[in-house]
């Protein structure tokens, strides 16, 4: 299934995107896509539905991000071997971790906003996890068991706030709009091999990355499990799993973003995203 949620900021409501392309409600079953909506149980009745008597919705609506609740929006940082070497750095012997928050979460083409003093605004595309169902100490083997689905996630990154000023990475990379998720969350039984999909990113129609899921370090079992073991998963949690080479930073000269500037990006069956970036006044 393609679960999404559509409508004003505020006010989303639970949907499904059926085979045809179809926007279908979903609101006499689940109160939105998140909490115990997003536990095999739950995706499980939603899978028995039958699309066409679910209510289509005629407009084209505004998407929201595609999972609400979230409580965790944990980030891994430096997972793709061929990032971590545009960039100069070494490839780390465990998963670097790292927090966005919550409040950066946007719908997949919603404004993004420049923050004040701003300089280097990047891109980065990546694989989102969304946890289905509390894990806690689970093996690598059982690491999917709790994952309800994968969306498209974009990491937008502040980088002299994340690395220039003092402290940890998180003020980089917690700004306002920095974490569009979607369009959809993707049931894991759609995705055959989460190591093996095609990502790219555009800025303003120049392909800025184009790598795939296959070079990443730790992969999404290994994540799953690992993260488990210092903290408990909760439904509606997302595992930002790192981006492949082709950042800003990693340009030489550098390239960062301006207002003006309009990104797309995407990943193999998950569909795309579009953002504008404007000045946060």
């Amino acid at each position: 299934m393609k679960l999404l949620r559509y409508g004003e900021v505020g006010s989303e409501r639970p949907g499904l995107l059926d085979q045809d392309g179809t926007i279908r409600d979903l609101s006499a079953y689940v109160a939105d896509i998140a909490g115990t909506a997003l536990h095999p149980a739950s995706l499980d009745m939603l899978s028995k539905l039958d699309p066409k008597s679910l209510p289509a919705v005629s407009d084209k609506p505004r998407l929201g991000a595609c999972v609400a609740g979230t409580g965790k929006f944990i980030c891994i940082g430096l997972n793709y071997s061929d990032h971590a070497a545009e960039t100069g750095a070494t490839v780390p012997p465990e998963p670097i971790i790292f927090m966005k928050a919550s409040s950066a979460i946007v719908g997949p083409d919603d404004d993004v906003l420049i923050p004040r003093g701003s300089v280097k605004t990047d891109w980065e595309v990546e694989l989102g996890v969304v946890i289905g169902k509390t894990a806690k100490y689970v093996s690598e083997d059982d690491a999917l068991d709790y994952v309800a689905g994968y969306c498209v996630a974009h990491d937008v990154s502040e980088r002299a706030f994340q690395a220039e000023r003092q402290g940890q990475w998180t003020k980089g990379k917690s700004c306002d709009t920095f974490g569009p998720i979607g369009p959809w969350l993707v049931t894991k039984d759609e995705i055959a091999d989460p190591q093996n999909l095609k990502m790219w990113l555009t800025v303003n129609g120049r392909t800025m990355q184009n790598g795939s899921t296959r070079t990443m370090v730790y992969g999404v079992k290994y994540l799953v499990s690992y993260l488990s073991q210092f903290m408990s998963l909760q439904p509606g949690d997302i595992i930002s799993t790192g981006t492949p080479p082709g950042v800003g930073l990693g340009m030489k000269p550098p390239v960062f973003l301006k207002p003006g500037d309009v990104v797309e990006l995407g990943i193999e069956g998950m569909g795309q995203q579009k953002q504008t970036f404007k000045a946060d006044e």
